[in-house]
């Protein structure tokens, strides 16, 4: 319309200066219109025909759309843009940008807004979501922008950041839900390539627990930093096949060996450390589930302590230069069993690294961190699922809180930690602020577009209810036991100067703890766990389905028992 407008004046101009005979006033308002009817009507007859062509005759039917308003009218806005319009789910009808200098002008036929229309673009209009085209801009500003939106009654998602958006180009399948590490807003610290490469780098690499959500993760990152090979030990076939499916996709020449097996089996560990020469191993086998573990504290105690001591063994006897124990907050005054073997744990490799016979062979790390988002016990994968099937959203208490990270940037510190350890080191990992959960419920169903069914908003959509914390769950988790702690050179890594057992004390411990284990005597393990463990108060009595069954049928036979005892108790004479 401008253009054309522009036209008639410069011809009207031109007409008039060197005057022209012949033209009657009235061509030069003929002129324009008729500029304008076979312009813009070419180009509607253009529009439509390629409309047609594309998706046929119903593409003309486009009530079912929903309204789209994009933030960010970048380059990657302006593509996400040019997807849409051929899209049949939905129809981008506005920009939302921050930078003055281009809100009010059309892009695409896209008028661009300040953020302060949205309102009136809502009302007036009709909004049904908000994309956020903001792939290079920090956590913290998007956490800010997703902030603003959160009141609105709209759907909000986003397109992936630069670094996932590999192609450079933008797809209408490019868009998913807002992620939790979207509201947490933390903004990473770039990484220490000099640690991440001294204990992997040219070396043969074993992690435990290779098919969970850390030991997985620590596996894809270990890759990037060419270890001469990877051995990948995981008790549970169909992870250890998942995980090898993928890493054999990357473009790397280390040499994968997935191993199968439990971190109980001594001899079979040693065997591998010594086979493949293991230089460094990353310990991430654990019982992590709170529930389910203080419902079967036996096996818990097997895997989450022995399994760490015989591990250990095996590290010592074989040469391994270097061992990182993936621990947890929840080792911090446990109030679970979970914790408590956790703690129980750390304490093994502090008093192996304290014992001459051991301190000068293999150095021992500990590396402790929360939650990690996207693990297998996430809460935010459950509230997404039930906030999809119209809710309701269970959370345990209106008072939990939770420190909460990434699994990359969990698994990327850990590396750099066990680097920075010299022997005995407990390292902490700054979590960032605390999140509450039931905040976080609320905010999930908001940015989702509905709003939350409580005693203020009685016609909501989504209601929240309080189910009660489970067995052995606590209200606040905690990363130090004491209040010394050190700076190293990373800003997100700490070190924590925590109490230790001597060797000599420690080892009576663990051989009662193993006699009550084996026995199913479970009350005489919580008590030995009290005094090794500072700070262990458990929360919930002694729940165990093996106990509950043998007192309510009849033994089975000692040789069975022998049997089972055998199995799960290897030769212990590395250390004695």
């Amino acid at each position: 319309m401008e253009a054309t407008f522009i036209y008639s004046i410069a011809w009207t101009l031109i007409v008039l200066i060197f005057k022209t005979d012949g033209v009657p006033r009235t061509v030069y308002i003929l002129n324009g219109l008729f500029a304008v009817f076979f312009i813009g009507g070419s180009r509607m007859v253009a529009r439509w025909l390629f409309d047609y062509n594309t998706y046929g005759s119903n593409s003309r039917i486009s009530e079912n759309k929903k309204n789209v308003v994009i933030y960010g009218a970048g380059a990657a806005g302006l593509q996400l843009a040019v997807a849409l319009k051929m899209s049949q789910e939905q129809r981008p009808i506005a920009f939302i940008d921050d930078n003055p200098s281009i809100q009010n002008l059309h892009i695409y036929g896209i008028k661009v807004h300040p953020f302060s229309h949205l309102s009136s673009l809502i009302d007036k209009i009709g909004v049904d979501e908000v994309l956020l085209a903001l792939p290079s801009i920090s956590k913290s500003r998007r956490k800010e922008i997703i902030a603003l939106l959160e009141p609105f009654p709209v759907h909000v998602r986003t397109i992936p950041g630069v670094s996932e958006m590999a192609q450079g180009k933008v797809k209408v399948e490019d868009i998913r839900e807002i992620e939790v590490s979207d509201l947490l807003g933390r903004d990473s610290v770039d990484p220490n390539n000099d640690l991440l490469n001294r204990n992997i780098k040219d070396k043969a690499v074993l992690v435990t627990g290779a098919g969970g959500s850390i030991g997985s993760e620590l596996c894809r990152q270990i890759l990037i930093h060419q270890p001469s090979a990877l051995v990948l030990y995981e008790q549970s076939e169909f992870q250890l096949y998942a995980i090898e499916k993928e890493l054999k996709k990357l473009p790397v020449k280390t040499n994968l060996i997935p191993i199968l097996g439990s971190v109980t089996n001594l001899k079979r560990v040693a065997d591998i450390c010594h086979a493949f020469h293991i230089q460094t191993i990353y310990h991430a086998a654990a019982y992590k589930h709170v529930p389910m573990v203080e419902r079967n504290p036996g096996e818990a105690i097997y895997n989450n302590i022995f399994g760490t001591l015989y591990t250990a063994q095996a590290a010592i006897s074989t040469g391994v230069e270097t061992f990182v124990l993936i621990s947890t907050d929840k080792a911090v005054r446990p109030t679970n069993t979970m914790g408590a073997t956790k703690r129980f744990a750390e304490l093994i490799l502090q008093a192996l690294s304290s014992d001459k016979m051991c301190s000068q062979k293999t150095r021992f790390t500990m590396v402790r961190f929360g939650n990690v988002l996207g693990s297998s016990g996430s809460v935010v994968p459950l509230f997404r699922e039930q906030i999809s099937q119209g809710g309701p959203v269970t959370v345990t208490d209106p008072k939990i809180i939770r420190y909460f990270m990434t699994i990359p940037e969990a698994a990327e510190l850990v590396i750099q930690a066990g680097a920075l350890g010299k022997g005995g080191d407990v390292f902490v990992l700054n979590m960032g602020e605390p999140v509450h959960i039931v905040d976080l419920a609320r905010r999930m169903i908001r940015l989702s577009g509905f709003e939350v069914k409580d005693k203020d908003h009685p016609d909501g959509d989504i209601e929240i209810i309080f189910t009660g914390l489970r067995p052995g769950e606590k209200l606040y988790e905690e990363l130090l036991i004491g209040n010394n702690v050190t700076e190293t050179e990373h800003e997100k890594i700490m070190r924590a100067e925590e109490d230790i057992i001597p060797w000599d004390e420690l080892k009576i411990l663990m051989d009662e703890l193993k006699k009550a284990t084996d026995r199913n005597d479970f009350k005489t393990c919580r008590e030995i766990l009290r005094t090794a463990v500072s700070g262990f108060n458990p929360q919930c009595g002694i729940v165990d389905e093996l106990t509950l069954a043998i007192n309510t049928t009849s033994k089975p036979s000692n040789q069975v028992i022998s049997l089972n005892n055998s199995a799960v108790n290897p030769s212990n004479n590395l250390l004695n």
